[in-house]
């Protein structure tokens, strides 16, 4: 019988409840954690956990946690999950692994040299659209891919930011950390590595309430000769537009498109059709907006089999960190306008 694993969350803030809620089908959810008292008791009582109130007691104390899922805000990522694995946990970290390429990699080694697991949140890759096009990729039923175009249309008002870490650079980072990463690691899952990248940025509807962009434009070249764009904003009226992606082949041309990457818009493929595909999860709902399609129980579902059965990865940390390699790449190569 598979061993039972037991876990503990580190902020207790709007993705940590949609964890919480896969854990208690896959485990036990033993100790919550969070700087914010209300937050981790309000956690805390629904599924009968521990509070902590500070993230070193609850590492000194809950010796039967397998897990601590950190869902703390972007740029603690990197201190809170070295802190679990040096303390003898492994480790599940929110999008962005960190925010800097340099803590990613101190990450991974710090994983490596205690012999625990990092796994990365890579939830968009289990969209059935998403993933049928990984499928005829890897097949080579497009052939050469020759471009991409990469549209993220999305809006988050100035609520959204209100009283909150988001928006901020020391811990949210910049749009593409928080909203867009999912859609970053795409391009790296299906297309490749990133050779060069020329972006501008600029804020046009949320000057004084976030300190970086609202939108972005990029023009990449990747390592195997294809090019594409990046096309991003927080600044679509009133809700959110879509996200999309749209590759051309030499032997077909797909787009994955609704808001969440969650149907195919158009395809004409060589000798193919992609058909039947499942309805796949709803977007997370927060309320007054929506997110990302909710995978998350596919990664808890991957993260208990890998420990109980020793099962493949499905998203490794490495991963995560050509993503925020590419972000960083991003930024690194924009002008504000």
């Amino acid at each position: 019988m598979d061993k039972q694993i037991h876990f503990a969350i580190v902020g207790c803030g709007r993705i940590a409840q949609r964890h919480a809620e896969h854990i208690d089908k896959v485990g036990k959810l033993v100790a919550v954690c969070d700087i914010i008292n209300e937050k981790a008791d309000l956690l805390a009582q629904k599924y009968d956990a521990m509070a902590y109130y500070n993230i070193d007691e609850l590492l000194l104390n809950e010796k039967s946690v397998d897990v601590v899922s950190i869902c703390s805000p972007n740029g603690l990522h990197a201190v809170h999950s070295i802190k679990s694995l040096k303390s003898g946990y492994n480790v599940l970290c929110e999008k962005p692994l960190a925010l800097s390429v340099n803590d990613c990699g101190e990450m991974i080694k710090t994983a490596e040299r205690v012999n625990k697991r990092l796994f990365a949140i890579k939830q968009n890759r289990y969209n059935p659209p998403v993933a049928a096009v990984k499928k005829l990729i890897d097949e080579d039923r497009l052939g050469k891919i020759l471009s991409i175009q990469l549209s993220c249309f999305w809006n988050r008002d100035e609520n959204y930011y209100r009283n909150s870490w988001k928006g901020t650079k020391d811990l949210d980072g910049g749009t593409l950390y928080t909203q867009f990463s999912h859609f970053i690691d795409l391009l790296y899952w299906m297309i490749g590595d990133i050779k060069n990248i020329k972006a501008y940025t600029g804020n046009y509807l949320h000057k004084g309430i976030i300190e970086f962009e609202d939108t972005g434009v990029a023009i990449i070249e990747f390592e195997n000769s294809a090019i594409g764009t990046i096309n991003y904003t927080v600044n679509s009226y009133n809700k959110n537009m879509e996200g999309s992606l749209t590759i051309f082949g030499e032997k077909g041309t797909v787009k994955i498109g609704g808001q969440y990457l969650n149907e195919i818009e158009y395809q004409n493929i060589e000798n193919y059709k992609i058909e039947n595909l499942p309805e796949g999860n709803k977007a997370n709902n927060y309320g007054t907006y929506y997110g990302s399609m909710s995978n998350h129980d596919k990664v808890y579902e991957n993260l208990v089999d890998v420990l109980n059965n020793n099962a493949s990865i499905s998203t490794s940390a490495f991963e995560g960190l050509k993503t925020v390699e590419i972000i960083n790449k991003f930024y690194n190569n924009s002008t504000a306008v």
